[in-house]
């Protein structure tokens, strides 16, 4: 019986760590659904690449926000947290645990901690604002009295933002009651080894294909093209690019991208962190069937 002082688990770490595995089995045992807090499998087709839950897992586990926008849309944590919570409502309803897991930390954070966002602004206003000097805009914000006290004035990008919101500053609450958090951290050599045999995985599993296809329907500039596993493959067709190069530089980026998500990471002291998979494993266990 799952205790019901715990209503939502979080399962965090780098890319390739396992969290994806760890969360799936705890799925099957706890009654649990996973909700995939990533910034690429939320668009239909990025499938090996984006390493999204097969078909069988899918079919094993119910998860959500997989496949909710074609490639041409757009998709932003604010998107995410919405239909998150949805999600959370949905399975709580049916008496089953939710399960977030995924590499994009904003997106796990949002929902965790509840931000509140900033208002969206249109192309047409961004690019009239874009347009005019650091001094024009500063000039701007003080005669809209807007408060710039907290903002880098000589970042333009900065006041841009503080103009097109009218001041207001993004929050961020407490860590949502009922929640568990736990991470996983793998040694740097052993997860870059795991890096390495995610790649050799994909481009067994048809990759390469999968690329050509998608460049073919929508171009590299389209905003999923420019993902990590993609976007490396533009010089492969369209220049002299090796497949092994193609190789390296998808290793390379997402190790690059493994050391982000630590960093971004560290600084929640809400995480209980562990060396592998199976201690979380334990850990979860036994906080949920005390």
């Amino acid at each position: 019986m799952v205790a019901t002082k715990i209503d939502l688990l979080a399962i965090v770490g780098t890319t390739a760590s396992g969290k994806s595995d760890l969360a799936l089995k705890l799925a099957k045992e706890l009654n649990g659904e996973i909700i995939c807090a990533d910034s690429w499998t939320v668009y239909k087709g990025f499938d090996i690449g984006t390493s999204k839950p097969t078909i069988s897992q899918q079919k094993a586990v119910k998860h959500w926000l997989l496949d909710v926008r074609q490639p041409s849309q757009g998709f932003n944590a604010p998107m995410f947290k919405d239909l998150a919570q949805r999600a959370v409502d949905n399975i709580h309803k049916r008496g089953k645990l939710p399960i977030l897991t995924g590499g994009t930390g904003l997106y796990i954070d949002s929902l965790l901690y509840d931000f509140g966002f900033l208002p969206s602004v249109g192309p047409d206003n961004r690019e009239e604002l874009n347009a005019r000097t650091l001094d024009e805009l500063l000039s701007q914000a003080k005669t809209k009295k807007i408060d710039l006290k907290d903002i880098d004035t000589r970042n333009k990008r900065r006041v841009i933002r503080a103009i097109e919101s009218g001041g207001q500053k993004p929050t961020k609450q407490k860590l949502r009651p009922n929640s568990l958090i736990v991470g996983i951290q793998l040694r740097p050599e052993e997860l870059i080894q795991r890096i390495e045999q995610r790649v050799d995985t994909m481009l067994a599993g048809g990759l390469e294909a999968e690329v050509k296809g998608l460049a073919k329907k929508y171009g590299w500039e389209t905003e999923p093209m420019k993902g990590i596993g993609y976007r490396e493959w533009q010089l492969y067709f369209e220049d002299n690019q090796s497949l092994d190069q193609t190789k390296l530089r998808i290793v390379s980026a997402t190790n690059n991208l493994a050391k982000r998500q630590r960093t971004w990471s560290k600084r929640n002291s809400d995480i209980h962190w562990f060396s592998s998979a199976q201690p979380a494993y334990d850990y979860v266990n036994a906080k949920l069937n005390n």
